[in-house]
């Protein structure tokens, strides 16, 4: 997730960033890992929005997160976003819960 956030953030003066959004928008699949780890400014919420908007109903999406949905407002700063944004993500989505102690600690 961190890197997305510095491709989004870059998008409009590297090529770089460009190719690898453009690879992202055209994919089938997309994984994103540790999503909501951090919190995110006002503007890396509306780009994270529009790339959602963009993938929503084009691309199956896997998403980690260490957080859950009703916490997702806090760390995006912006309820409208956060809601716009759930929309899609939750829409004929299956999620699946895991409990216990970290993997990595074993």
């Amino acid at each position: 997730m961190g890197d997305l956030t510095s491709i989004l953030k870059s998008e409009d003066y590297l090529r770089k960033s460009q190719l690898k959004l453009r690879r992202i928008r055209e994919a089938d699949l997309i994984i994103i890992d540790d999503l909501m780890y951090m919190a995110m400014d006002q503007n890396e919420a509306n780009l994270f929005f529009h790339l959602f908007n963009h993938l929503y109903e084009r691309s199956s999406i896997i998403l980690t997160s260490n957080k859950g949905p009703d916490e997702w407002g806090e760390l995006l700063g912006d309820q409208g976003i956060t809601t716009a944004i759930l929309d899609r993500l939750l829409h004929r989505s299956e999620v699946v819960h895991l409990n216990g102690s970290s993997h990595r600690l074993i």
